[in-house]
């Protein structure tokens, strides 16, 4: 790769994606985007300027790093290897780094497939929320060659606030299994907290500012408790794709011999969420389902 900014294809404009892709414009890149909803593309070039393009291979002509954020699996797999996939234009030496939240196995097949490519390939999950994607404060968990992932650290830090290197392909994937069995368990108990304290008469307010304080503080707590107690749950990750990723998790716990009860317990809260009709709620609406039970 030059010394001069490489050239970026960005596929995927949903709520991470589109701020992230801004980022890497406003900090001097030469950027072409894709989005499958080419009204959202468009509106992304009217907002920060670059390119958009109609397909993925020809995002991907002639671009240094191609960066994706879709949504499950088999979409990273059609932008790959579909009909109009990347690898149809990806040059030799290119890195591929995906932002998606995807299962373990996926990363380590597209890494073996773009190798035979000569084609880098990095999977790089991200947390963090729309919000940190917002700020450029997100967190990115790495796995590949880190090599790689140094030649390509100045680009991620225009979105990540801290990007590790976590080991070999899908390394990257199972830590952000980690990061969402941590928040699954931290949202549940947050939520039956602030249920309690409701139906227990107290202050939420008086209360939250004293525990917040202590032990029981929490990225969570901080950000989501007025809107929870407010009702309002149109922010942030979706259930929908919170139930996607635990599926991913529970199937690799599977595999290897974990035991994840709790885990378990609230991807099925979630879908007590969805048949409330929540799928498009965001995660902390955990206390919706218990609000819906109360007396």
């Amino acid at each position: 790769m030059s010394s001069s900014k490489p050239r970026i294809a960005f596929l995927g404009l949903g709520v991470m994606g589109y701020p992230m892709a801004g980022h890497l414009l406003r900090a001097g890149y030469d950027i072409t985007v894709f989005n499958r909803s080419a009204e959202k593309a468009q509106r992304w070039v009217r907002e920060y300027g670059g390119r958009m393009a109609t397909t993925p291979a020809a995002a991907a002509h002639e671009a240094d790093i191609v960066a994706l954020c879709v949504g499950r699996d088999d979409d990273v797999r059609e932008v790959i290897f579909g009909d109009n996939g990347i690898a149809q234009t990806l040059k030799a030496t290119a890195v591929v780094i995906d932002h998606t939240t995807t299962s373990a196995a996926l990363a380590r097949e597209m890494a073996q497939r773009l190798q035979e490519q000569s084609v880098e390939f990095l999977d790089a999950p991200v947390s963090g929320g729309q919000m940190g994607a917002e700020r450029g404060q997100l967190s990115v968990m790495v796995g590949g060659t880190e090599a790689v992932l140094e030649s390509v650290r100045p680009m991620l830090q225009c979105y990540g606030r801290c990007v590790q290197y976590i080991g070999p392909s899908g390394s990257g994937q199972l830590a952000k299994m980690v990061n969402q069995i941590c928040i699954a368990g931290v949202v549940q108990g947050l939520a039956e907290g602030l249920h309690f304290a409701r139906n227990a008469g107290l202050d939420i307010e008086a209360l939250i500012a004293v525990i917040s304080q202590g032990a029981a503080q929490s990225w969570q707590m901080q950000s989501r408790y007025k809107t929870m107690i407010a009702g309002e749950y149109n922010h942030g990750f979706a259930v929908d794709w919170m139930r996607k990723d635990l599926g991913y998790t529970l199937a690799e716990a599977r595999g290897n011999g974990s035991q994840l009860p709790l885990t378990a317990l609230v991807d099925q809260f979630y879908g007590e969420v969805q048949a409330l009709g929540g799928g498009r709620w965001d995660t902390s609406s955990l206390l919706a389902r218990l609000e819906a039970f109360r007396k």
